[in-house]
This record gives structure tokens, sequence and C-alpha cells, in this order.
């Protein structure tokens, strides 16, 4: 009986070794299925934590095909931290968005320095002080200051992804500053050089709703007189006080400021796009949704077969000469009540491109450059009158 109830114990309470220790469910999930989870992951300091899970997850990291930096900060590239600070100001708003940097992550960047690799990180901790942003953080647990938070660059950060497909790049904050209340968007396509560029700008922007309550609490009927699309001024014509109180000013700076400011990110995206020729996709945005700068497949092999013409006055793409578009409304109403006053879309394409394109005329691609409720916008605008200008190189 004894004997009998000791066989019973041993089949209910097995050993552990026979279970746990062989029997590891996880590890019997394929790989392809951890790179799907990986991939729908895609940002890069999450993967970098991953990386310390497990030796099998050290090795599938870098073969994730959809990847995503978040950038915490910009730095300049070329000033020692002692003299950026002083300099920085005077260069202008675009000098300081030479290098992307990323940093604010103590323990996680310990993981991240294992996935970029010990040779680069303790050759880069050795050399000296003064280059601590560009090294891999080795601090050891607890409360680090902010001196001692190591910075990234997004060439670092991707050095060992060798699959990359499609990467998308948000910086922090747009570079152009606006006052609020004022809308200013804009999308472009690089390749070697600008393909196409769309810029959507108003002067205010009333939220739904915000009418009726004013003029009810002023004692003033609600029905305001704006049309959709600006019904007050049917022919799309731009009014005289366009010209005379600024508005046409303020929308060449509008312009140029976002040329400026996509020719930069482009020139910063070269390295990036020559160490990675798995590429299909590259995004460079940012968080407030300011600015998006596009490149797809052709685009990105283009670039590498013909280098990009650089600036000599800053470090940025050489902006070509243009032809630009553009179309103007008083006031814009979309369906869903948000109104656009001095409501402004410029369609912009090399002049060289533009001459050689029969569909100058068709610009369906300026309509749906935007996300809603801004792409109705845009559809709206490209109905009215349409302005020419033309701007030099620069």
């Amino acid at each position: 009986m004894s004997s009998l109830r000791l066989d019973l114990t041993s089949k209910i309470y097995p050993e552990p070794d026979s279970v746990f220790s062989v029997n590891d469910h996880f590890d019997h999930l394929p790989d392809s299925l951890l790179l799907l989870i990986f991939n729908k992951i895609g940002d890069v300091k999450a993967l970098g934590r991953c990386c310390v899970v497990s030796r099998r997850f050290h090795c599938l990291v870098p073969q994730v095909e959809n990847v995503v930096v978040r950038v915490d900060c910009v730095i300049s590239d070329d000033e020692s931290s002692s003299s950026s600070s002083s300099s920085g100001k005077s260069r202008g708003p675009f000098f300081n968005i030479f290098r992307f940097v990323f940093g604010g992550i103590v323990k996680p960047l310990q993981a991240l320095g294992q996935f970029l690799g010990q040779t680069r990180a303790s050759s880069s901790l050795a050399s000296s002080s003064s280059t601590s942003s560009l090294a891999v953080g080795t601090q050891e647990d607890g409360e680090i200051d902010q001196s001692g938070v190591t910075h990234h660059s997004p060439t670092q950060v991707l050095k060992n992804f060798n699959e990359i497909r499609c990467l998308r790049i948000e910086l922090p904050s747009g570079e152009l500053g606006i006052d609020d209340g004022v809308l200013l968007k804009w999308r472009a396509d690089f390749g070697s050089t600008l393909d196409n560029c769309v810029i959507l700008g108003a002067s205010s922007v009333i939220q739904p709703g915000s009418i009726k309550s004013s003029t009810q609490d002023n004692g003033i009927d609600g029905g305001l007189c704006i049309g959709i699309g600006g019904a007050s001024d049917d022919n799309g014509s731009i009014p005289e006080s366009f010209y005379t109180n600024g508005g046409l000013k303020l929308r060449v700076v509008w312009t140029i400021s976002s040329l400026i400011a996509a020719s930069a990110r482009h020139y910063l995206l070269q390295p990036i796009i020559a160490d990675h020729k798995t590429l299909d996709s590259l995004v460079l945005t940012d968080a407030d949704g300011q600015g998006v700068l596009c490149m797809n497949k052709d685009q990105l092999e283009e670039l590498r077969v013909k280098p990009l013409s650089a600036s000599t006055a800053s470090k940025r793409t050489l902006v070509p000469a243009l032809n630009m578009r553009l179309w103007y409304a008083t006031h814009l109403e979309l369906p869903n009540g948000l109104i656009l006053k001095g409501a402004t879309l410029v369609a912009i394409r090399p002049s060289e491109q533009s001459a050689t394109k029969k569909d100058v005329s068709d610009c369906s691609w300026a309509s749906t450059a935007f996300e809603e409720p801004y792409r109705t916008a845009a559809k709206m605008l490209v109905k009215r009158r349409t302005y020419c200008l033309e701007m030099n190189s620069f």
C-alpha cells in the first residue's frame, strides 16, 4: 500500500527538471512569429531592451524590418558642448538640427550598448570625455543626474539593424517657431534633390463651435456669413489687402522656412541611407506634425547613385530653382466645422521637373499630401484660382 502511495505521489508532483526545464513552450515559438511581434513593437528603445532578454532575442532584433526612432533632443554636430550654447543662437534656428540624438534612458542604454557592439562602445568611452554624447551609457543602477545621460545619433543606434525596410524617425518638435493659433504644415518628397513639396498654412484656425458660442455671447446672430470654400469671394481671387498688409510676405517666409527645414532634414539622412541598402521607405517627421519628409524606394536608390548637392551656406541640401502654384482663401470652412482664416496652399516642384512633365496642371498630388481634416482643405483650395510663382535656387 505504501509503495502504491509513493507511486501516486510521484505522478501528482513530478520533478521540476522533467517539466519546467525540458518543456519550455516559449522556446517552441518560431522565429518568424517573434519577428512579427518585434516588427509591431518597432520602437528602437524597446527593441534595445529586448536584446538583453535572451541570446535568441539578441540575434533576432537585428532582423527587424520596421523601425521607429524617436529623438529626445537635438544637439550640434560641429560644436562642443561648451561652445554650442553660445554660438548656436547666432547661427539661426536651423543650425541646431545638424545632429539628431536621443537619450534619457540610462539603464536601457546599457542593453542598447551591447546591441550596438562592445568595440564601438569601449573605443568611444576611452577616447575623451568631450565626445561623451557619442558614447554608450555605462552607468550603474540608480539615479543619474543630467550630466550623466549619454546620447546616440540614429546612425549609431541603427548600426546593427541589417534588414530595415521601413524606417520612421520622429523629432521632438518642428523646427519652425510659429505663433499660437497659426497653422503651418508641409510635406516634402526627396530623391537626390527635392522632388516636390506641399505647404498648407493659415493665419488662424477656428475650432468647430467656437464661433457660435462667441457670437451668441456678444448678442450676434450665429449665422456668420462664411461659406464653404470661402464663398465671400467665389472667383478665388486674392484681395488687394493681401499684398499690402503683409499677407504675401508672410507666405513667402513660410515657404522658404519650410524648404530650408526640409532640405536640412534631407541632408542629415545621407549616412543612414548609405548604411542601409534594404530600405524601401524612409519618413522623417516630428511630434508636432509640422513637417514630413518622405523617400520611397526609387528615391532612396537615386540618392545612393547620384549624390546630393549641398548648400555652401549651411549643412543642408541645395534647393533647386522652383515653380510654385499658390491657392488662397480668406475664409475656408471645412465640412467638420473647422474654419481656416487666410488659408494658403503652395505646391512646389523643381523648374526642370515641371518642364519635362506633361501633367503640370494636374495638382492632385498636392491635394493628397496631408491627413484629414487638412486633406479636405487642400482639395477645396486647388479648385480655386491658381497663382504661379518662381523661385531661384538657394
